[in-house]
C-alpha cells in the first residue's frame, strides 16, 4: 500500500513531516499566583493588587497595563525612595519585565497595580475582575480575592494608608 493510495495516511504522514520541520517559536506563557487585592475600608478611594507573575515561557515579557471597572483609573506603581529618604509610590509607564523563567513579585511597599478612584467598594471575601496586559502574551482576565486580613510577608514594609493617599490601605 503506497502513501498516495491511502489519503489518510498521507495527511498524517505530512502534518507529521510539518510539525517536526517548522522552526520553535520564542513562547510567553505566564501565570498569576497568590494574587489578592485590598483597600483600606469601604470609604477607600484607592485600592491595590498583588501577585506573583511566573514566565514559565522561553522569551521575556512586560507587563504593561492592567484594567478593571472596579475604578476609574488602573495604573501599575512601585514604590521609591525620595532625595529626602521618603519612599513615594509613583506610575511606572514602561510596565514590569517578567524575564523567562523567573518570577516578578507584585508586592505590599514595592511594585503593584493600583486602583485609584473606586467605583464601588472591595468588600473582604468579594472577588475583583482585572485584566491584565502583557506585551507578548496579550491580555489576560483574572478574578482576584479581596483580602482585607492578610499581612505583609516577613520582610516587606506594610506602607501606611497615608504614604498611597488617604484611606489607599496599600
Amino acid at each position: 500500500m503506497s502513501l498516495t493510495k491511502t489519503p489518510g495516511v498521507a495527511t498524517a504522514a505530512l502534518t507529521f513531516a510539518l510539525t517536526f520541520a517548522l522552526p520553535a517559536f520564542a513562547e510567553s506563557r505566564i501565570m498569576i499566583e497568590d494574587a489578592y487585592a485590598r483597600a483600606a475600608g469601604v470609604t477607600a478611594m484607592a485600592g491595590a493588587a498583588f501577585m506573583q507573575i511566573v514566565n514559565t515561557g522561553d522569551e521575556d515579557d512586560r507587563l504593561i497595563g492592567a484594567r478593571s471597572d472596579i475604578a476609574r483609573r488602573v495604573e501599575l506603581h512601585t514604590h521609591i525612595e525620595n532625595d529626602q529618604g521618603v519612599m513615594q509610590m509613583t506610575h511606572v509607564k514602561e510596565g514590569f519585565a517578567i524575564p523567562a523563567g523567573e518570577t516578578h513579585l507584585l508586592k505590599r511597599g514595592g511594585d503593584h497595580v493600583m486602583f485609584m478612584g473606586l467605583t464601588g467598594s472591595m468588600d473582604h471575601g468579594a472577588s475583583v475582575t482585572v485584566t491584565l496586559v502583557f506585551e507578548k502574551a496579550g491580555e489576560m482576565v483574572v478574578e482576584i480575592p479581596v483580602d482585607l486580613e492578610r499581612k505583609p510577608m516577613q520582610g516587606m514594609s506594610g506602607m501606611s494608608g497615608g504614604s498611597m493617599g488617604q484611606g489607599s490601605g496599600n
